[in-house]
């Protein structure tokens, strides 16, 4: 049934029910506590009160007619009793035999319905030694109309060791004071559970209000916006270090959506780029085929021609092709071989290639000897391709400097340019996959976008990184970390 309930009704009424416990307990505690005080206090009376009830019975010359005579005893050989000066805090007296003969007895004060006592009451034990409490016994009893309680005291005549005095005093007034604090206790505990479910609805309002706030912020995440967040999220409760682990989760959480996005977007611009740079090759292979089937074969140059494009064409997609499965298998984590490598010979290498390519552009060269773990081929394209790209995005005839020096237990690889830079947007997207400065495409423009690409994927492979960073008086610098050979080898 419980489960039924929201967590502030349980709370409510786990709180409603406590405190009505402990208030209830506390109740029949004040309760039996005064009621039994008062009892004490009206036995006191009885106790101080017997003395001058017994004087008073035993110096009377009266008789009178028992009240409840036993069978064949409706007549007593004792004086009759007259009732004397009423004792303090006595109603009622009676004088009875061991028998449980009624000698004498009636009202001290007033009249009434008189105690409603058996014809056996408990007689007190004989006083062996004086003491006073063997010989008296205490009961609670009804009236005979059953109106008025009673309290009695049943003790054994100090000068008649044959007699039982037996005194009594209503119970009226101590049963007032008693339902005049049962009505008090019932209003002070019902204004006492008002008031504890109201300031409780109060607190747990305040204390589950986050909640409610990570309820709306979930509901919000839940209709697609993940830039919801749980306000006033603190660490000083509970609730508020929910708040806290709730939003570092939706901070992942669209994080990795904005990864997976941004992964989608450059996988489709990759597919798409991919095809664009196919197509091109393609149709110009198809072209030539068409024109050696419309009779370039019986013109010696047409079908030159036709040859040449298309084995031109077949070059360009299988380079393209290849730098595509490079990528792939880098992704893939596929390891490279781990040789040591002349770093600073593979850069001359390289250097002798580019100023074959472009005589005319100068080379400053600053390098030391140093040997890495790696694989030569991807270390050498990887240079190759900044050179390339240093070719394809400077004018000619642009200085290039070129700087293989160890920093910190790694070797760091430079080129840079004095070309006309890179901005902020594009030095953010330079090795991306198909980017292009120019994105027209023109061949003018340089390749397909895949150059820089590959060295980013080289270093990764490598432990190492790339980064691109303005050269001191213009242009940019391209700068490759890996580990040094010695550090790779530890």
């Amino acid at each position: 049934m419980t489960d039924r309930l929201s967590l502030r009704m349980r709370l409510l009424l786990g709180v409603f029910v406590l405190a009505g416990l402990g208030l209830a307990g506390a109740d029949l505690a004040t309760y039996t506590s005064l009621r039994s005080y008062l009892l004490d206090r009206v036995d006191d009376a009885l106790q101080a009160g017997h003395v001058q009830v017994e004087q008073t019975e035993l110096g009377s010359t009266t008789r009178v007619t028992p009240l409840h005579a036993a069978d064949g005893e409706g007549e007593s050989d004792e004086p009759e009793s007259g009732v004397g000066p009423p004792a303090a805090g006595i109603d009622w007296f009676q004088v009875r035999t061991r028998s449980g003969r009624v000698v004498k007895g009636g009202f001290l004060v007033g009249g009434g319905s008189a105690p409603k006592l058996d014809a056996e009451i408990p007689i007190p034990a004989r006083a062996t030694r004086g003491d006073e409490r063997e010989r008296v016994t205490y009961l609670t009893v009804a009236s005979v109309d059953g109106s008025t309680p009673y309290r009695v005291r049943v003790a054994i005549e100090q000068q008649h060791p044959n007699r039982i005095l037996v005194i009594a005093t209503s119970l009226h007034g101590l049963n007032e004071t008693l339902h005049r604090l049962v009505l008090i206790e019932l209003l002070a505990t019902l204004a006492a559970l008002g008031a504890i479910a109201g300031v409780g609805l109060w607190v747990v309002r305040l204390g589950l209000g986050p909640l409610r706030q990570i309820e709306s912020t979930a509901a919000a995440i839940a209709a697609g916006d993940l830039s919801q967040r749980v306000e006033r999220a603190e660490p000083k409760t509970e609730v508020g270090r929910l708040g806290l682990s709730l939003n570092a989760m939706l901070a992942q959480i669209e994080s990795a959506f904005a990864a997976r996005e941004q992964s989608e977007k450059r996988l489709r611009r990759f597919v798409a780029d991919a095809s664009h740079e196919l197509r091109t090759p393609l149709a110009a292979v198809r072209a030539y085929a068409e024109l050696f089937g419309r009779g370039a074969a019986q013109r010696p140059a047409d079908l030159a021609r036709s040859m040449q494009g298309i084995t031109r064409e077949a070059e360009r997609m299988s380079l393209l092709v290849e730098d595509l499965l490079l990528l792939a298998r880098l992704d893939e984590g596929r390891p490279l071989e781990q040789k040591p490598v002349d770093l600073a010979a593979l850069v001359g290498e390289a250097i002798d290639a580019a100023r074959i390519l472009d005589s005319e552009r100068p080379i400053e060269l600053s390098v030391e000897p140093v040997t890495v773990l790696g694989d030569h081929d991807r270390l050498r394209q990887a240079v190759d391709n900044l050179f390339a790209n240093v070719r394809s995005h400077t004018p000619p005839r642009t200085r290039v400097e070129v700087g293989l020096h160890r920093v910190d237990g790694r070797v760091e690889l430079s080129v840079s340019d004095t070309g006309p830079g890179l901005s902020e947007e594009e030095a953010s997207k330079i090795f991306e996959r198909f980017f292009r400065v120019d994105s027209s495409r023109t061949r003018a423009s340089g390749g397909v976008g895949l150059g820089l690409s590959i060295v980013a994927a080289v270093a990764h492979a490598h432990a190492g990184t790339v980064e691109v960073r303005p050269a001191p008086g213009g242009g940019a610098r391209f700068v490759i970390s890996i580990p040094d050979a010695t550090d790779a080898a530890a």
